[in-house]
């Protein structure tokens, strides 16, 4: 029997590559990277645009990673800068036309995914998993900044 640990990660790292592989077979349908489907998700709820360092904390993901993104979201014509110094420092990112499409489309596939995915489970289960699934992250993002407190049995 998997201890909780193992139990808990290979569960969490599992339908992260799960979710990944579906986002870039999705995505791949239209030459995009399964990593746009996130950020498309994001834009399509904020339509006035968010800023680099918005869409870095509202994804959780470090600037490097968002820039480069970006950067191709950019050039496959999804979404485009607006304003700031250059057009580029705390300019507005916004959907184009056709990233409005591939945001509704990625959109409706997720929402579809998730219904599938969850019409087992009852509306109370459903709230219990979101409610632990929330504590766990910020648990865990605790842990992650001030480390994991010493055992008994470390010393």
């Amino acid at each position: 029997m998997l201890n909780r640990f193992e139990q808990f990660s290979v569960a969490i790292g599992g339908i992260y590559r799960y979710i990944q592989k579906l986002e870039r077979d999705e995505m791949e349908k239209y030459g995009y990277k399964g990593a746009f489907a996130q950020y498309l998700v994001v834009l399509h709820r904020y339509p006035n645009g968010v800023t680099a360092s918005q869409l870095c904390e509202i994804c959780d993901k470090d600037k490097a990673a968002i820039s480069r993104i970006v950067t191709e979201m950019v050039e496959k014509g999804l979404i485009v800068r607006v304003g700031g110094r250059d057009g580029r420092y705390r300019a507005m990112l916004q959907l184009t036309g056709e990233g409005k499409q591939a945001a509704e489309y990625v959109c409706r596939k997720a929402k579809a995914a998730v219904e599938a995915v969850g019409q087992s489970m009852t509306d109370e289960e459903r709230a219990a998993m979101y409610t632990a699934l929330e504590l766990i992250a910020s648990k865990l993002s605790k842990l992650s900044k001030e480390g994991i407190p010493n055992h008994e049995s470390d010393r």
